[in-house]
């Protein structure tokens, strides 16, 4: 079956107005819920085939960060406009082409994007994916192409407040 894995970038640092939105790097927090929730996929023993991210550099970041934790290699990584200010339609468009013969697919993005496209694949109702967090679903269909409206089934929302240490 087909797996797809969609992480929300780590926690960005918003403390330089004057630093545009796509350059923002991750503050104090994301740097520390990366390694934690690289831990969590870890231990799912997680081997995916491709791993595509938005190009901006938090994503970039939180990608590089969560690679090194599966291992998948960095090198690979492929970085995607259509995952930074995308939609709905452009984000089903990207998966659909996703070669067969990759079985698990991870999109590092932003919100809301991220969050419409879970709720809109599963016909799930999660409020809010978080910054870092992590939701894992299995088409119910065994091609990229069947991806729509209801096509996939939840497996997991990991989030990092789940697993910090108070």
């Amino acid at each position: 079956m087909k797996t797809i894995i969609f992480i929300r970038h780590a926690k960005s640092d918003w403390n330089n107005l004057f630093v545009r939105d796509f350059d923002r790097e991750l503050n104090e927090r994301g740097m520390r819920d990366l390694p934690i929730m690289g831990e969590v996929l870890s231990k799912k023993n997680l081997h995916p085939q491709r791993m595509i991210s938005s190009p901006a550099l938090r994503a970039k970041h939180t990608a590089t960060a969560i690679a090194s934790y599966l291992p998948y290699p960095e090198n690979q990584i492929i970085y995607d406009p259509t995952l930074y200010g995308g939609n709905i339609t452009s984000i089903l468009e990207l998966i659909a082409s996703t070669p067969q013969n990759v079985h698990t697919l991870i999109l590092v993005g932003h919100n809301p994007e991220l969050t419409e496209c879970v709720n809109y694949f599963s016909n799930s109702e999660i409020e809010n994916v978080p910054t870092c967090g992590v939701v894992a679903m299995q088409l119910k269909h065994d091609t990229w192409q069947s991806i729509g409206e209801d096509s996939a089934q939840l497996l997991y929302f990991e989030k990092p407040k789940d697993y910090r240490l108070h």
